[in-house]
């Protein structure tokens, strides 16, 4: 089976559950796919949106739930913490939908936001909203890059074996200096 079977095959249910903890670089591949033919364009922004959706859901529930445990953690960074928790309040709307494109916020934004206490009434709208807002802008991205990537694709196959060989050979190497290394230490200390 070759990879654009398995795109067509798993497909979507491999963009939900990718968009649920990664994100953009499954939706750019989404978008390259749907430029190849493999995935239909409108199903791809859903899938990628519900992933999304999900993801930053359960993130503010968990943010909801233990925020203040999980946020006294980070001690370091208090003051980052309660500057991002000030505009979470001041501009709940802009913080919710914006979260998704800071970089760095992906994961810490909607623990955040569920640790500020922000309601589930105003939190999920947005969630949604900016799901789709990401998921167009990106797959679109996607699509558009599609000319550029698709004949790189079309040989991923081959690249991934030689990456995995390329991978090997350097293991082999790191693993035989550190022998030696460790046999000559071995030796000096006897």
């Amino acid at each position: 089976m070759d990879i654009n079977s398995l795109i067509a095959h798993y497909g979507y249910a491999a963009l939900v559950i990718g968009s649920m903890a990664e994100g953009e670089t499954i939706t750019l591949l989404g978008g390259v796919a749907a430029h190849q033919g493999l995935l239909k364009f409108p199903l791809v922004v859903i899938s990628v949106a519900l992933g999304g959706m999900i993801g930053d859901q359960l993130l503010y529930l968990l943010g909801r739930r233990y925020g203040g445990k999980i946020l006294r953690r980070f001690s370091k960074h208090q003051d980052k913490i309660r500057r991002a928790q000030k505009m979470i309040q001041r501009r709940p709307y802009l913080f919710v939908i914006g979260t998704r494109f800071m970089y760095g916020f992906r994961v810490i934004g909607p623990l955040l936001i569920g640790a500020s206490h922000l309601p589930p009434k105003i939190f999920l709208p947005l969630n949604i909203l900016g799901a789709l807002v990401w998921a167009l802008i990106f797959t679109t991205l996607g699509y558009v890059g599609g000319e550029v990537i698709a004949p790189w694709l079309h040989n991923l196959d081959q690249h991934i074996k030689h990456w995995i060989w390329l991978v090997v050979v350097i293991v082999l190497v790191v693993g035989a200096r550190w022998w030696l290394k460790k046999r000559s230490s071995e030796s000096t200390t006897r």
